[in-house]
């Protein structure tokens, strides 16, 4: 189970979010960006911009209470406050990742972080990305090998399949799940998402693809996403977990965390946990 929290800056917290024994519940924090509140690149230097709430001890905290909790960075995101965060080719990719490195090896100890995510959802409009996939590949690797990091994710979304399928393709032994973002496609109903599933799976790989839901946003909504599911198993596709975006959304929803608790208890029945 995947959910990316604090990126709204709402005093979200991890207390409310339920967490069921027998799944591996992971947290994203959203985001670390390697820009200043300006918005200027910092060529890989990454800080934390996640709701205030979620400090270093609320994270000890809920990991203490959940062994099966893990927490993860999620890096970059779409924006920081009214700024767009863009990939850019950095004019040295061996120092953007030492940067990138150092500066996310500090919250890693700090926050008790299990891993990172990979958020970048804006690139060049020419499609100049040429170094995207080396640099967070090997930033990906580095901390892997540095035993920073345990986990590593990727969320593409059909606007920026390119630059992730090569980053896969090249680096997909240090990346253990994709979170792609299936509410962009904006399918709305369990056939046509089946057959958006089946393309990403043939992008990706399908044993590390989630199927994901946006609480309250885009995309298919309520229990058509769990039809879905359902659907996806009978197509011979493992359902191996759920991301949902977001529980800032579902804080401040009156229903009591539906669709956590639902996506778990989908996958405590599935026969693939």
């Amino acid at each position: 189970m995947m959910e990316y929290i604090g990126a709204t800056g709402a005093p979200v917290t991890f207390d409310l979010v339920p967490v069921e024994e027998g799944i591996d519940f992971h947290f994203i924090l959203s985001f670390a960006i390697d820009a200043d509140l300006s918005g200027n690149a910092q060529n890989g230097k990454f800080s934390p911009y996640w709701a205030e709430t979620l400090t270093p001890d609320s994270v000890a905290a809920i990991k203490a209470r959940r062994s099966n909790v893990k927490v993860l960075a999620s890096l970059a995101g779409w924006s920081l406050r009214d700024k767009v965060i863009r990939w850019y080719d950095p004019t040295d990719p061996h120092l953007w990742v030492s940067n990138a490195f150092s500066s996310l090896k500090s919250p890693a100890t700090t926050y008790h972080l299990d891993g990172i995510d990979i958020d970048y959802e804006k690139f060049p409009t020419q499609r100049n990305y040429t170094t995207f996939a080396f640099c967070i590949g090997q930033l990906i690797t580095l901390l892997k090998n540095q035993s920073v990091i345990s986990v590593a994710t990727i969320a593409p979304y059909h606007l920026t399949a390119v630059p992730y399928i090569e980053l896969f393709k090249d680096y997909n032994n240090v990346i253990d799940y994709v979170n792609h973002q299936f509410y962009t496609d904006k399918v709305l109903t369990p056939l046509r998402y089946l057959e958006d599933f089946k393309i990403r799976a043939l992008q990706f790989d399908k044993n590390k693809l989630l199927p994901s839901y946006e609480v309250n946003g885009r995309g298919i909504q309520g229990d058509e996403f769990f039809a879905t599911l359902s659907l996806l198993e009978q197509h011979g596709f493992e359902v191996n977990g759920v991301m949902i975006f977001s529980a800032d959304a579902s804080s401040a929803a009156a229903n009591n965390y539906y669709y956590e608790r639902k996506s778990q208890e989908f996958l405590l029945n599935t026969t693939n946990v």
